[in-house]
């Protein structure tokens, strides 16, 4: 049994989940004790309680608790390795690669990662998309498991770093396509609610969801995030609903599916901010709109524009919708050539 450890955060390290790191870190120990650790808060950061998926800097602290060595754990069965149908999924939804970072289309409905009850995401399957590297690549951002779309992923823990950095200072250019209930007015506009996380229910905090906070407001509300978004209208079923492009300036969690519910245009299939039922009466809309559009979430990470860590090259990334948004756009005449790739540019 080892003993109490304060580990600091090294270079290299940061960004990343804190079961992550502490499954690196001590492999024997599994996730299932890690959840358990931090929920009775052995496990601290900077002398906080945290959760598994709390995200770490360089240079903080964790408190480790004492870990049985692995010669006192009962044996455990080897990771299962992927399977052949889900390796050959996850490699036809390469969009690009070489050998500084490889970038998925993101299906909808499979996690990034990994998380209580989720046992296959992008990060598991990762392990088929080595292509001859000696480590499986690394996550540098994420999507929402039901957001489908443009992924980007590291082959080496530098270029993870200088992506990261990237991101974070905002030098990269995301761009969703998504179909929300009604027309927003004005068609082209900037939202800049706040965010504050809204507790959920259960232990572990099932069903967390966030919540908008006036501009003025944010400053004086404890745990408020500043959010801005934009968005422009591509087109309209009269008022029923539209197809939108929405650009996240900053990136909070469920920004873009919080930020148009707040503003009355609710992304189609948003179960959690929309309502179970997918109806607005005042406008008539809803997911069995002519009894043939799906209730799955309609929200896609469209393209991604970034300067290569490396070559320094600009590099823009384009993906197709996914099957659900696919049938969707053909019901609705819907074409992808009839806009343009960025609605934004004039103003930038």
């Amino acid at each position: 049994m080892s003993r109490v450890q304060q580990i600091q955060i090294g270079d290299g390290e940061g960004d990343q989940r804190l079961d992550r790191w502490l499954r690196r870190r001590f492999p024997h120990v599994s996730q299932g004790r890690i959840e358990k650790l931090c929920r009775k808060g052995e496990i601290r950061l900077d002398g906080q309680r945290v959760k598994p998926a709390t995200r770490i800097e360089v240079g903080q602290i964790v408190r480790v608790p004492p870990l049985p060595d692995v010669g006192d754990l009962p044996p455990r069965s080897a990771p299962e390795l992927v399977s052949d149908a889900d390796a050959e999924m996850i490699r036809d939804a390469v969009l690009y690669r070489d050998d500084y970072i490889v970038v998925l289309n993101k299906p909808a409905g499979l996690p990034t990662q990994g998380g209580t009850g989720q046992t296959r995401h992008v990060d598991g399957l990762a392990e088929a998309l080595r292509f001859g590297f000696e480590e499986k690549p690394r996550l540098v951002h994420r999507l929402d498991k039901d957001t489908s779309g443009v992924l980007v992923l590291a082959r080496t823990r530098a270029v993870a770093g200088a992506l990261t950095d990237a991101f974070r200072s905002r030098e990269t250019r995301k761009i969703y396509w998504a179909v929300v209930a009604g027309v927003p007015m004005p068609r082209m506009g900037t939202i800049r609610f706040g965010l504050i996380k809204a507790p959920g229910h259960g232990a572990g905090g099932e069903g967390e969801k966030m919540r908008c906070i006036h501009p003025r407001e944010v400053d004086a509300t404890e745990g408020a995030k500043r959010a801005t978004t934009d968005y422009a209208v591509l087109s309209a079923l009269g008022g029923r609903l539209s197809w939108v492009a929405l650009v996240p300036i900053t990136g909070r969690t469920h920004q873009l599916r919080a930020h148009m519910a707040e503003i009355g245009h609710p992304i189609m299939g948003d179960g959690k901010y929309a309502g179970s039922g997918q109806e607005n009466l005042g406008d008539g809309w809803g997911a069995g709109l002519g009894g043939g559009l799906s209730r799955k979430l309609h929200l896609h990470a469209r393209s991604l524009s970034l300067r290569h860590p490396v070559t320094g090259a600009r590099l823009t990334l384009t993906a197709p919708l996914p099957p659900h948004m696919v049938r969707t756009w053909e019901t609705l005449d819907w074409n992808a050539a009839d806009v343009p790739e960025d609605p934004f540019a004039e103003e930038m």
